[in-house]
């Protein structure tokens, strides 16, 4: 049965590609290509270490960082050079770092990728620094690329004799372009029976419909759903094939799935986002702010002139105290975000004073949506 419904895949593709072109979708549908991602499909991150050289003397303090020494040492020894026992350099050209990239599915040998160089040891710069040839290892421990090449740094530093220093920027790291070759190219699950479509926001009414959109392209039972996050879709064996069939897929557009309602509050920023279908249950609110003023006046006090006395301080303290005249407003049954808006701006509260009134609706059990604090 699975090979007839491959089959019957192959058959149609031609007839599905002309369908795409001349089906008409709704305004607010997305490709499918911006909602999923394909399952086995995905980058991965290398790792190196190595050692910077050409430094302008904002190399690493080696008495405070010795790996840096053990590490120029056994560099030497490869080169059939022995280090003078017992005799510690002062490298100050000298940087031990750390080398990232990422390695993008599908990427072969010979290929060049971005690195990023950022320094572990107490180096103030890496500007007009070199890269000496560092391999870039897996999770797996294996190595994939090959990295080498001059730095492009986009931070300075300058110090005074009189110990003054500016900094702009971060002068202790630096990318080089294209610096990395690919030596081996990372396993792919692409290949490996049907694909499955894993949503980047998994909904279940968005999983549905592309289920609806896919099956009613190609025939019933082609896709079906796993979970609310996951879709797997029958497809042909032959990497030609399939590599066609996929072109053909991310390219259906289908109406994602309303969001469920949330409030997010930026306690950081001050910065608020209500989502839509957010709305309130009868609740009313006051706001205002009590002000206190306590200020304190002492006098002098003198005796008479012809009594036996001393001038002394007296304290005097004055009280004020101030409250702002502000109204109260009601929420009615099934209020809105455009009516919690317009509320909320006649008042005139502030961001802070807003992030107060929403958690207080929420503990109310008003506020008919999820409330993120980040």
């Amino acid at each position: 049965m699975a090979t007839d419904k491959i089959c019957t895949i192959q058959l149609l593709l031609l007839v599905v590609i002309v369908l795409t072109n001349i089906v008409s979708f709704d305004a607010n549908a997305q490709r499918l290509k911006d909602m999923v991602s394909v399952s086995g499909v995905r980058d991965n991150q290398l790792i190196g270490y190595g050692l910077v050289v050409g430094l302008n003397g904002t190399g690493d303090q080696t008495t405070q960082t010795p790996f840096t020494i053990q590490t120029f040492n056994n560099m030497l020894k490869k080169f059939g050079i022995t280090p003078t026992p017992g005799v510690t350099p002062q490298l100050k050209n000298v940087a031990a770092v750390a080398i990232h990239a990422e390695l993008p599915a599908f990427a072969k040998p010979g290929q060049k990728l971005d690195i990023t160089i950022n320094s572990i040891g107490n180096s103030k710069s890496l500007r007009g620094g070199s890269l000496l040839v560092t391999p870039l290892k897996g999770v797996d421990g294996r190595i994939y690329a090959l990295a080498q090449g001059n730095l492009v740094v986009g931070g300075f530093g300058v110090d005074g004799a009189d110990g003054s220093s500016i900094t702009v920027n971060v002068p202790s790291v630096g990318r080089i372009p294209n610096g990395a070759i690919i030596e081996r190219a990372a396993p792919s699950g692409f290949m490996q029976g049907d694909i499955i479509f894993n949503l980047h926001q998994p909904d279940f009414t968005t999983v549905k419909r592309i289920t609806d959109t896919i099956n009613g392209l190609l025939g019933p039972d082609v896709a079906y759903a796993l979970d609310g996050g996951s879709i797997r879709v029958s497809a042909p064996i032959s990497a030609n094939e399939r590599v066609n069939y996929l072109g053909v897929l991310e390219n259906l557009e289908v109406e994602a799935g309303e969001a469920a309602a949330k409030v997010i509050i930026n306690s950081r920023t001050g910065t608020i986002i209500i989502g839509q279908h957010v709305e309130v249950s009868p609740a009313a609110i006051t706001h205002g702010s009590l002000t206190v003023t306590i200020s304190e006046n002492p006098e002098a006090s003198q005796p008479g002139t012809l009594a036996n006395g001393e001038t002394v301080v007296v304290p005097q303290t004055d009280i004020d105290v101030t409250q702002e005249k502000n109204r109260m407003f009601h929420f009615k049954p099934g209020v809105s975000l455009e009516d919690i808006v317009s509320a909320v701006n006649q008042v005139g509260a502030a961001p802070g004073d807003l992030m107060a009134i929403l958690e207080g609706l929420k503990q109310a059990g008003a506020l008919k949506a999820e409330l993120v604090v980040i």
